[in-house]
This record gives structure tokens, sequence and C-alpha cells, in this order.
């Protein structure tokens, strides 16, 4: 881990520099979870590769007021995310989109159908569950389980201190059991 940070700084350090070779590692490295945050918000894959792309070009613009030292992944997150705030738009149509396009998926005719429609089901109830909430909780919700953040990086992403991001995402999660129980009633 050290010394992927090593690596990683010396990365920055040559990206600031101007070697845009070293920033175009850098961009493979992390555009991924970049792009994961930014769908997350927007919940449009054009929207979110528009905001993750703008994310790179301001982090890029933006490396001679980055920190060294500093992790870079919670930072750049951090833009991804502003991106893509910036971009949502009707949000609440793309949701309805994206769960129509999940509840139209064909069944398949194995005998394991049925255990596919229940999984299928389940995953189609969380994500609406999740997409219920407010933004913050999503967010807490996501940076831990779908993007594997630790604390550190979750707190850096979230903005906020490393001691808040446990009680962020504990409140996250009885929001969404409460928002799964109230859709089973």
């Amino acid at each position: 881990m050290a010394e992927i940070a090593a690596e990683e700084a010396a990365l920055i350090a040559r990206a600031k520099a101007g070697d845009l070779p070293a920033y175009e590692q850098i961009v493979e490295c992390h555009q991924a979870t970049a792009f994961r945050v930014a769908w997350l918000i927007t919940r449009s894959s054009s929207d979110a590769e528009e905001a993750t792309q703008d994310a790179f070009l301001k982090a890029y613009r933006a490396l001679d007021r980055f920190r060294d030292g500093a992790p870079f992944r919670p930072w750049l997150l951090r833009i991804a995310a502003n991106e893509a705030r910036n971009r949502r738009v009707a949000e609440s149509r793309r949701e309805r989109l994206s769960l129509r396009m999940l509840e139209e998926a064909p069944a398949g005719a194995s005998p394991s159908a049925e255990e596919e429609l229940v999984d299928a089901d389940s995953r189609r109830r969380l994500v609406a569950a999740i997409g219920r909430l407010p933004e913050r909780d999503r967010l807490a919700i996501a940076s831990r389980y779908f993007l594997d953040l630790g604390e550190a990086e979750m707190a850096g992403a979230l903005g906020c201190r490393p001691g808040t991001v446990k009680s962020r995402l504990s409140r996250a999660l009885a929001r969404l059991r409460t928002e799964m129980e109230n859709e089973d009633e």
C-alpha cells in the first residue's frame, strides 16, 4: 500500500511538472471509481462520463493546489461528485427509466429462472430504496459498499471529518432499512 502511494505521489509530481503521460496513468488508475461516483449521483452513463472527464480536467488544472502527501483519490472523487451534481437534471425521470429497464429485463427459461427473478426483484427493490434516499445517504452507502472506500477515503470524498463517517453511514443505513420496510408494507 505504501509502495502504491509512493508511486502515485511520484506520478503526481511528474504531472505537476507538465508530464502528460504521468497524468494519463493517474487517470487510468482512478477512472472507473470516478465514473461510479458520478453515475451514483447522475444515474446517467452519458452524464457520468462527461462529469468524469470534466473532473479529471479540473483536477489537472488544480494540481498545483493539490497538497503533496495528501491522498489523491478522495480529492479527485470530491471533484467528480461536484461535477456530477452540476450535471444532474431531472433525476427522478432517470431513476424511473433505470428501474423500468430493470423490471423489463427478460427472465431466463432455465429452472433457476425463479431464483433469478427473486434476485432481480431484490436488487430492483434495493436500488429503488437507495434511489429514494437523500443524496448524502446515497453517497455514504455507495462510498462504503459499492466503492469499498475506507473511513479516511470516505471522509475525503464526502467532505467530512473521519469521525463523522461512521455516524453518517449508520444513519444512512438506518434510513435505508426504514425505506425497505416501508416498501414491504
